[in-house]
């Protein structure tokens, strides 16, 4: 009879057959170990959303405002990333995220709105 051993830490493992590791604490080290570059992934991609969705609420108190376009690259607005695009019957391209959108205006302004009914789209 062979001698099983854990899949994370290659200690030796007793009890049911199929078993694959020695306890609960290497059974979580391993499947996080596995997901661990996906999880990057996501938590880069949604920690750009948020800063991003925090410096629109920022500059965007009373639900529509103007601001020039430097304004949010200075406090480190990522134009790369939002979660919808929206474009008019009249071609002008507004990009969300989440309810807070925006939209270019003349010379490096930017309209920033705030979608009330969100929900509904």
């Amino acid at each position: 009879m062979t001698m099983r051993t854990c899949l994370y830490c290659d200690e030796p493992i007793q009890g049911r057959s199929d078993k694959k590791f020695c306890d609960v604490n290497c059974r979580n080290g391993y499947n996080n170990s596995l997901k661990q570059d996906t999880n990057n992934l996501f938590r880069n991609v949604h920690n750009t959303l948020r800063r991003n969705y925090r410096i629109l609420q920022e500059l965007n108190p009373n639900d529509k405002s103007t601001v020039y376009k430097e304004d949010l690259i200075r406090k480190g607005f990522n134009f790369d990333f939002f979660t919808n695009r929206f474009e008019t019957k009249q071609g002008k391209v507004y990009f969300y995220l989440y309810d807070l959108g925006y939209t270019e205006l003349e010379s490096g302004k930017l309209l920033l709105v705030k979608k009330q009914d969100w929900m509904n789209w």
